[in-house]
């Protein structure tokens, strides 16, 4: 169950040749997000289990299963900040219940990145999918 957003960035990923220019595709989605301001840079917002610095602040809108998810993101590391990207096409705009539903392994594989990420990388994407989920199943559940 991959949003609208998502599907793009796998036609991308098909239509690009090589894993580098992969690689560059996601550095560019990362410059081109927009920089979380550095009062909400706290840790309370920090994603532990990440090799990089990593935060994530959610923007939820509305009440119960049916809030709409979205988040936004931050790191100390450009790739990093692509990777935040990509998963903010994966969730944002799905309602609460839905963000616990995606299969974000399966998602995350159909690009490759499973297999040209580092395993701190990897360790850290998975940590960025926990919290990601953890946050909207708070909501999800109130």
């Amino acid at each position: 169950m991959a949003t609208e957003a998502f599907e793009e960035i796998a036609d991308t990923f098909e239509f690009l040749d090589d894993w580098e220019e992969r690689y560059r595709h996601v550095i560019e989605m990362g410059k081109a997000m927009e920089p979380l301001d550095d009062a909400f840079k706290v840790p309370a917002t920090k994603v532990d289990g990440c090799a990089s610095q990593v935060w994530i602040l959610p923007r939820i809108e509305g009440e119960g299963p049916g809030a709409t998810f979205d988040f936004q993101g931050d790191s100390d590391a450009i790739i990093v900040r692509g990777l935040i990207a990509v998963l903010h096409a994966l969730y944002g705009g799905l309602n609460v219940r839905q963000v616990g539903d995606v299969d974000a392994a399966a998602e995350l594989a159909r690009l490759g990145l499973d297999e040209h990420l580092s395993s701190q990388r990897s360790n850290g994407l998975r940590a960025m999918v926990g919290r990601i989920r953890a946050l909207a199943a708070e909501r999800a559940d109130a």
